[in-house]
């Protein structure tokens, strides 16, 4: 049986957040999109500086939430830096991070790569009195002030096992295509998508996790060896950005559109062809610039002395949740063949 209450709800959002706007105008309501080479300048008054740090660089989706943070820094008068290493490491991170303490930032936000091993660094930067935030990726929660969160990780989890559960009626065998194997959120997704197959999907078989490390060519080769070594594979869920596009690719060349379902987490722009050409069915995200404006603002927020709170209403976001130490930024909407062209991102 599916969750038919949560399908309910996401079904309403999804009509509610699609409109024919111009790039960004869904995400800013009639702010205009800004061009990505604009640094922000430092307000005379404030000189405040907040880094914003992802998993890794160049890749889409960090891009985006490069977009939303260089945004959030020229509207509120904050200097952005937004730097990220070429490979999803947490070594090289923690280099990152020990250069902008020597910079004297007043804010590091970091996707972490591991929630670990940050760590030594992140404690450094407190006892300079760097104040220390997470976003899309936590470590332990000692080692930061909040972790702004894209979604509740239950509901993305049990969501995405439920889209693919439809396209491959309820039965089968599949596999997860993942990004690092110590990235924390993607880890607590994966729980949930199992825990969700378990409880409602009984005759669906997961075969295999597979790591592409945010790599879109390994995750193709990936892609290419799964149906070699499992013939019957009916579905893949893509969970990182790069998975779902390489997994569609694959599907195209091999020709299995309609044999082998694709569903899971990347842009509307990444997956836009591979929807319209049937190589994936259901993609679902969130706004990634709207996830690099709120880190920033919520920074800013915090050296003001301001902590979040739930139902707080952030300019150009709207009302966030917040559990404890952690804020939920809203909830996941899903791209389809029918809807994909609505969005621009």
């Amino acid at each position: 049986m599916l969750r038919m209450p949560i399908f309910f709800i996401l079904f309403l959002f999804i009509l509610s957040g699609c409109d024919q706007s111009a790039e960004y105008e869904i995400i800013y309501n009639d702010e205009e999109s800004i061009d990505v080479n604009t640094k922000p300048v430092e307000n005379k008054k404030d000189s405040y500086t907040i880094a914003v740090i992802p998993k890794i660089d160049g890749i889409p989706y960090f891009k985006a939430v490069e977009e939303g943070a260089l945004e959030a820094g020229k509207d509120l008068g904050v200097k952005v830096i937004y730097t990220g290493p070429p490979t999803p490491s947490s070594e090289k991170q923690e280099e990152i991070i020990t250069k902008l303490i020597e910079k004297k930032v007043d804010v590091i936000a970091v996707s972490a790569n591991d929630p670990y091993k940050l760590g030594r660094v992140l404690k450094k930067a407190k006892l300079k009195g760097i104040k220390v935030i997470t976003w899309d990726s936590d470590t332990n929660a000692s080692y930061r002030s909040f972790f702004v969160n894209m979604i509740d990780p239950e509901i993305i989890g049990r969501h995405v096992m439920d889209t693919l559960a439809i396209e491959m009626e309820e039965k089968g065998e599949f596999a997860i295509m993942t990004g690092s194997p110590t990235a924390a959120n993607l880890n607590t997704w994966i729980d949930w998508i199992q825990i969700q197959q378990k409880e409602y999907y009984p005759s669906m078989k997961l075969v295999e996790v597979e790591y592409t490390n945010e790599d879109i060519h390994k995750a193709y080769k990936v892609t290419q060896n799964l149906f070699k070594k499992y013939p019957d594979l009916k579905g893949i869920i893509g969970i990182s950005t790069v998975n779902p596009p390489a997994a569609a690719q694959a599907v195209k060349d091999a020709g299995k559109i309609g044999k082998v379902a694709v569903v899971g987490t990347s842009t509307p722009n990444l997956m836009n062809e591979y929807l319209q050409e049937g190589a994936a069915q259901t993609i679902t995200l969130w706004s990634p610039q709207k996830l690099g404006y709120l880190t920033v603002s919520l920074a800013k927020n915090l050296l003001n002395d301001e902590f979040p709170y739930e139902g707080q209403n952030i300019k150009n976001i709207g009302r966030i949740k917040f559990n404890g130490d952690m804020v939920i930024m809203g909830e996941p909407i899903d791209f389809t063949k029918g809807n994909v062209n609505q969005y621009d991102f």
